[in-house]
């Protein structure tokens, strides 16, 4: 006895239908890409930011324990490891796990006293060198 129900068949996609949904992938490739590749610098110079920011948080909490920031010598290490070079810092706590990179792999700049705040801490930016304007612009703990 056969069976009278239907018969199912499976059905693929057409040539047509996948080209359609190429076509469609391909137009929003095309608006989205461009805006895409122009935020790097963008988000790296938020980054910049916001490790300035948590930099400039843990040296609050270093003066609060110590009665001092850090020393130009003693630089942003001090918030990773006790100071060697004096002034001692009587209470020195673990402020940081470790000191980050800005986000073109060079360190930040630390001065005490500071040229444009009580202290400074800084980037120089994409070329790694004082000044510029855009992507090559300092970012500092005086724009924040």
């Amino acid at each position: 006895m056969q069976s009278t129900g239907a018969t199912h068949r499976s059905r693929g996609f057409t040539l047509i239908e996948l080209m359609v949904v190429i076509v469609i992938l391909g137009v929003l490739a095309a608006l989205v890409v461009p805006r895409v590749l122009s935020r790097p610098d963008e988000a790296r110079a938020v980054a910049a930011r916001q490790d300035i920011a948590t930099l400039m948080q843990s040296l609050k909490l270093y003066r609060l324990d110590n009665r001092r920031y850090p020393t130009a010598e003693q630089g942003l290490q001090a918030l990773v490891e006790p100071p060697s070079a004096p002034p001692r810092a009587e209470n020195w706590k673990a402020y940081l796990e470790r000191l980050p990179n800005d986000p073109w792999g060079a360190p930040y700049q630390y001065l005490n006293p500071g040229v444009k705040g009580e202290i400074d801490v800084f980037s120089f930016g994409a070329d790694g060198k004082p000044g510029g304007e855009g992507a090559e612009a300092d970012i500092g703990s005086w724009n924040l």
